[in-house]
């Protein structure tokens, strides 16, 4: 048999960037991890374990998912558990991710909410919880730097002047929150269009 027509090598395909879709009991468990270690906010923890731990979106695809969610209304964690599970498991799997995300911090905080009742003016409590803020918000910033990351990658210049012009509008001149996303959605949302049409053309 000539080289030629010996069956070629096999190479090992690339490693696939999802894992396999989690069961109910997978995302309960995820989402109730998350909220239990997510001192601070939920966002950091939700990320990783999302992107980096279970592979079940790509860093773009949750930045796409949490923008969807932040311009929803409540809360931006809660709602991004509802359209991940709905997402991956339909009505069901939403509601497992709500349920772990909401049950184990409500549990608790209802506990320390008695104790708090009762012990809330020590001020060694006080300064403990002055030194948690000071932390959560560290986590904060350093979640919003990794989700800038798949953006500053692509180096899109109009996206990077959307994202500044957003930051100062609402960080550095203090406009009203919902004006501002009334000019912001459309023109994203226009000028991804354009970019789009560009790119098949």
């Amino acid at each position: 048999m000539s080289p030629d027509s010996a069956p070629a090598a096999q190479e090992p395909d690339p490693p696939s960037p999802h894992a396999p879709p989690p069961g109910l009991a997978a995302l309960f468990l995820a989402f109730a991890r998350m909220s239990l270690a997510g001192f601070g906010g939920v966002l950091v923890f939700a990320r990783h374990a999302i992107v980096d731990q279970h592979r079940w979106m790509t860093a773009e695809e949750f930045n796409e998912t949490f923008a969807l969610c932040h311009f929803l209304p409540g809360p931006n964690i809660v709602n991004l558990s509802m359209v991940f599970g709905s997402r991956l498991r339909g009505i069901a799997g939403g509601v497992a991710a709500f349920t772990g995300l909401l049950l184990p911090p409500t549990l608790i905080m209802t506990v320390l909410a008695i104790i708090y009742a009762r012990f809330g003016d020590v001020e060694v409590l006080r300064r403990i919880l002055a030194g948690i803020s000071c932390a959560a918000v560290g986590l904060l910033i350093a979640v919003v730097f990794r989700m800038m990351t798949p953006l500053l990658k692509r180096m899109d210049v109009v996206v990077i002047i959307l994202m500044l012009g957003v930051f100062t509008a609402i960080g550095v001149l203090r406009w009203p929150l919902q004006a501002v996303l009334l000019v912001a959605i459309p023109l994203s949302i226009g000028v991804t269009y354009l970019m789009r049409r560009k790119v098949a053309a």
